[in-house]
């Protein structure tokens, strides 16, 4: 059975096309219904179903930096929602610092920093009253880690399920500091009741449609970008590092530093997920960041089909879709979908979603000759 990291596009010009005009529906066309008289027109999309949208394609490009770790260079990384979670902490201190006297308790400090106590705000706190820094630093910060842990792991020869475990340990080890009061960032409560951005409410719906349509650029950026990662040359050195390590070691590269690269980019997008994520969601907590999160974002890329950029789109969008319409219905169920789900896809379409419509594609295609075909012999 063909690998859907194996199967390239027919035709370059068709996945280009793709490209624009799945652009040209998510940056015009969604907003224009969104801004459609609902009394008026069925075609309407409502506020609250723009901003889920908007929030489950902050997740694809998140979904998109996993591919390159797992898909293209087949590194199995369980902790990508801690880079996720600092990247949407970061713009959610800057969010907090913004209520100021609008808060509960009327206070420049955080209500949770009144609650325990804290007579001043934590240094570490301070470069996030400006919003530049903000969004600088739920890139940078995230890569920063990124690039530490695995200099450290990659260095050491870590890899494998070994690599797999570790970052599992990393995403729990975020978890348990993030859930501390001691902290100063939420505790289990985490960072919520965002009032504003930039001086525009984030409760207006002229905001979160704005916010919309920066999340479909940054994700029309980040698929530009990881595409021309895996067309460089750079790219095919990590295919090969997938493919086979120790022939890339015995051909003079080093594998480390580009895995060390690719998971540094993956970081930095998990990152800019997270900062996109909370001023539409309005919420970030330590469960968002944890074991399972960090499971669920694999699953995306596997049932979307992994080693395929337009794969990860499709599985983060579908798989979070499918959750919000489900958890309506089956809430407690959901967890056993979820494993059901990873269980079927692995075993029955390993290719996953994107394997899947090139085979009917393929199909398709064969019939039409084989017709064609059969047309000319009776002639």
């Amino acid at each position: 059975m063909a690998d859907a990291r194996d199967i390239q596009p027919s035709a370059p010009r068709e996945a280009s096309l793709a490209f624009w005009v799945s652009g040209f529906v998510l940056l015009v066309v969604m907003p224009l219904l969104n801004v459609l008289p609902a009394e008026d027109s069925w075609l309407h999309l409502s506020d609250f179903s723009l901003n889920r949208f908007g929030k489950f394609l902050a997740f694809a490009i998140l979904a998109l930096g996993l591919d390159l770790i797992w898909g293209y260079t087949g590194i199995l990384s369980l902790g990508q929602g801690v880079f996720f979670g600092l990247g949407a902490y970061c713009m959610g201190m800057h969010l907090m610092l913004t209520i100021g006297k609008e808060s509960v308790y009327g206070s420049d400090l955080p209500d949770f920093m009144v609650w325990n106590q804290v007579k001043e705000l934590p240094l570490f706190w301070q470069p996030f009253h400006s919003f530049p820094l903000a969004v600088l630093g739920a890139v940078l910060v995230p890569t920063f880690f990124a690039l530490v842990f695995g200099f450290l792991a990659f260095r050491s020869r870590i890899k494998g399920v070994y690599f797999a475990i570790i970052t599992q340990a990393l995403a729990l080890v975020a978890w348990l500091v993030f859930n501390r009061n001691e902290t100063n960032l939420g505790g289990t409560n985490g960072l919520t009741d965002f009032k504003q951005l930039l001086g525009f409410r984030l409760s207006e719906p002229g905001t979160q449609r704005a916010l919309y349509v920066i999340t479909v650029l940054c994700l029309g950026g980040a698929y530009l970008l990881c595409q021309w990662i895996i067309r460089s040359r750079a790219g095919r050195v990590l295919i090969a590092v997938r493919d086979s390590e120790q022939r890339v070691a015995f051909s003079g590269y080093a594998p480390a530093n580009y895995k060390l690269f690719v998971f540094v980019v993956a970081a930095a997008l998990a990152g800019l997920a997270g900062l996109l994520y909370v001023p539409q969601v309005g919420i970030i907590t330590p469960a968002q960041i944890g074991v399972l999160p960090s499971l669920e974002m694999v699953i995306w890329v596997a049932v979307g089909g992994r080693g395929t950029l337009a794969g990860a789109v499709l599985g983060a969008v579908s798989v979070n879709l499918g959750r919000s319409v489900l958890t309506n219905y089956f809430p407690e169920l959901w967890p056993f979908m979820l494993g059901g789900l990873f269980v079927t896809v692995v075993l029955l379409f390993p290719d996953g979603l994107v394997g899947i419509l090139h085979k009917l594609k393929d199909r398709v295609a064969s019939r039409k000759t084989a017709r064609l075909a059969e047309g000319e012999a009776q002639i």
